[in-house]
């Protein structure tokens, strides 16, 4: 299915930001995901954070890979530079745009199936490197555009559509990027936009790559045995005419607003979960005690939410590179080739 185009007309009284943009102009096509995705709030969050911080959308670029949370790049910025790579590839691509051009704000959107299984060693990298961008993972367990198989982020004791429980152990990315040495470490979740939107800003202010695991549920594969509305019941009790398939409308998940450490939401199953925000006093420079922080909430079946990382003096790829300040499509034929005498000099040193 294709994106639909959002219509132009918008109110003249429209707060505008330093650049005299709109958040209308932050905005892309509509969204084709199922109604009341958690993808389509972290879209809404990156609008209003891209508009907050007068981010220039033609100085963006918008990379992602295969699945439901890469087709978030279409519903945002839709005057931005944009790359849809192939599975679990969009942070190669990513490091070879951002060494061509590092003045550019690159703003990376992948899956839990996307960089945790395929695309795994790519995302380690990415964050050895350092690449300066936006990393965000809509995290809901599930590939969901392949009837919602479990991702290698799903829990151990969590159903499938087709009840089936899921035995192996969860990729925690939060966990991950803490061992890997990322120097931005965060995660949301996508029905609490008053804690993520500041989280996006600043990841998007970083000096290197900010990895922001979201908890973004799928409304399609949440259904449950028994429900009227779910898929095996219908087709048990519905005479189809064509090859079409059902998927119920649902209403999108908010968090409580309230200033509680821990905040219960209910999704629609039925289950719970538990997310917990970084206390007062908390140390978000302290490597050693973010991993403790999250691994705590772990055993206690919550999930670690907020700030959880940074470290605001590490080096980008093109500071251990050492790159020239210029971007490489700016720089001449000649500076790029010098020539032969140069080549042979270069060459000397290594013999």
């Amino acid at each position: 299915m294709t994106s639909i185009t959002k219509p132009q007309v918008r109110h003249p009284g429209l707060k505008k930001n330093a650049l005299g943009f709109t958040q209308r102009d932050y905005e892309g096509a509509m969204s084709t995901l199922c109604a009341g995705c958690g993808h389509d709030s972290v879209t809404a969050a990156l609008v209003q954070a891209c508009f907050e911080l007068a981010l220039p959308p033609h100085r963006a670029a918008k990379m992602s890979g295969i699945g439901c949370s890469s087709k978030t790049t279409a519903y945002f910025m839709r005057d931005s530079h944009g790359f849809n790579s192939v599975h679990g590839r969009m942070p190669s691509v990513t490091t070879g745009a951002n060494a061509a051009n590092r003045d550019l704000t690159y703003i990376g959107i992948s899956g839990d199936g996307d960089s945790l299984s395929i695309g795994l060693g790519q995302f380690c990298h990415a964050i050895r490197r350092n690449v300066r961008m936006l990393y965000l993972i809509e995290n809901n367990g599930v590939y969901g555009l392949t009837k919602g198989q479990f991702s290698a982020s799903a829990d151990v004791g969590s159903t499938s559509k087709k009840g089936e429980t899921n035995v192996q152990p969860p990729i925690d990315p939060v966990l991950l990027a803490l061992t890997l040495g990322a120097t931005f470490v965060a995660r949301g979740f996508s029905g609490d936009k008053a804690q993520l939107i500041p989280i996006l800003k600043a990841g998007l202010s970083h000096n290197g790559l900010a990895m922001v695991d979201i908890i973004s549920p799928c409304v399609t594969f949440n259904d449950h045995e028994g429900s009227t509305k779910s898929y095996k019941f219908t087709r048990e009790h519905d005479v189809e005419i064509s090859a079409a398939d059902f998927v119920p409308l649902r209403r999108e998940i908010k968090a409580p607003g309230t200033n509680e450490a821990i905040s219960t939401v209910t999704m629609h199953d039925g289950s719970v979960v538990r997310f917990r925000k970084t206390h007062e006093g908390y140390d978000p420079t302290n490597r050693e005690a973010a991993y403790a922080h999250v691994r705590a909430c772990q055993q206690r079946d919550e999930v670690a939410t907020g700030l959880l990382f940074i470290d605001e003096h590490g080096a980008d790829m093109h500071a251990v590179w050492k790159t020239v300040a210029t971007p490489l499509v700016d720089l001449t034929y000649e500076q790029l080739c010098p020539g032969d005498a140069a080549l042979q000099a270069l060459m000397e040193k290594y013999r």
